[in-house]
């Protein structure tokens, strides 16, 4: 009888609702390649019609390099940014209930929904020297709009939603009996952060990083109207190789382009590699 009762279970659980692995794996690799690897290897095809001297020559020109440093270096300062305020706003959002929580929780959403010139519209007329906010940083001598600060500005904005959603879920799912057992033991606040809370929401906040830091680079819209694009000064990369596809320069676009990709993998393979090495150490902690 007890024989019986178990066959269904057992065919019950050898079913499976989705297709086999070798049918899904395929149709994840040919998904894949059409969405993803067929244009990233087209722009490297293309580049491999350029000599190497020409490919030299093309991505360490001087207005160039002055757009890696402005593009990268106000992309770190935006993500770092955004881990910072991004894991606070978070932690406000899950810990606390005040009045308005809701709208703020679907504001942070924002740069997410707004199209990316309305957003560099909206900062440009915020930031400009007879702005709401410019026309009192003008007065003090800080000038925003037309200058790598604007630049900063606009891209942490589009990354700010990456960081708040990737801890908030981290935050909402952690124990509060450890916090509890902590503070029981007489550690005081920041002791309980640093040992307890930290080390649970690393992992999700070097995500959030990892993905603001990626969005930032790539980012066009938002930037464009707020940077002034002045070459040397305040000229993003993207807005580069726009500028070398109108001069039907697509060898020199694709250059770029490939040095910015490169970049943006190599960036965000080492965050996976410390990820991965930080669960790992908080795997062996618990044991």
């Amino acid at each position: 009888m007890s024989a019986v009762l178990a066959l269904p279970v057992r065919k019950q659980t050898a079913s499976r609702v989705l297709p086999g692995f070798n049918l899904s794996l395929g149709f994840t690799i040919l998904y894949l390649s059409l969405i993803v690897l067929i244009p990233l290897s087209a722009v490297f095809l293309k580049t491999f019609t350029m000599t190497w001297d020409a490919f030299i020559a093309a991505v360490t020109s001087d207005r160039v390099v002055a757009s890696y440093k402005l593009t990268f270096g106000a992309s770190l300062i935006g993500a770092v940014l955004n881990a910072l305020f991004g894991g606070i706003v978070a932690w406000v959002l899950v810990r606390y209930k005040f009045p308005g929580k809701k709208i703020i929780d679907a504001m942070v959403d924002l740069p997410f929904a707004l199209p990316t010139a309305v957003a560099g519209i909206a900062l440009t007329a915020l930031y400009s020297p007879n702005g709401w906010i410019g026309r009192y940083l003008e007065a003090i001598g800080i000038k925003v709009a037309f200058t790598p600060l604007g630049v900063i500005i606009a891209l942490t904005f589009i990354g700010l939603p990456f960081v708040v959603r990737t801890v908030q879920p981290i935050l909402e799912d952690a124990e509060r009996e450890l916090e509890e057992a902590a503070a029981s033991l007489g550690a005081s606040h920041w002791q309980t952060f640093a040992k307890v809370i930290f080390p649970t929401v690393l992992p999700a906040l070097l995500t959030g990083f990892a993905l603001a830091f990626a969005r930032a680079t790539g980012e066009y819209g938002s930037v464009i109207f707020i940077a002034g694009n002045m070459p040397m000064v305040s000229e993003i990369t993207p807005l580069f190789i726009v500028t070398k596809l109108e001069q039907y320069d697509y060898a020199g676009a694709t250059a770029i382009a490939v040095v910015m990709l490169t970049a943006s993998f190599l960036m965000l393979l080492t965050i996976n590699l410390l990820q991965a090495w930080t669960r790992k150490r908080g795997q062996a902690e618990k044991v």
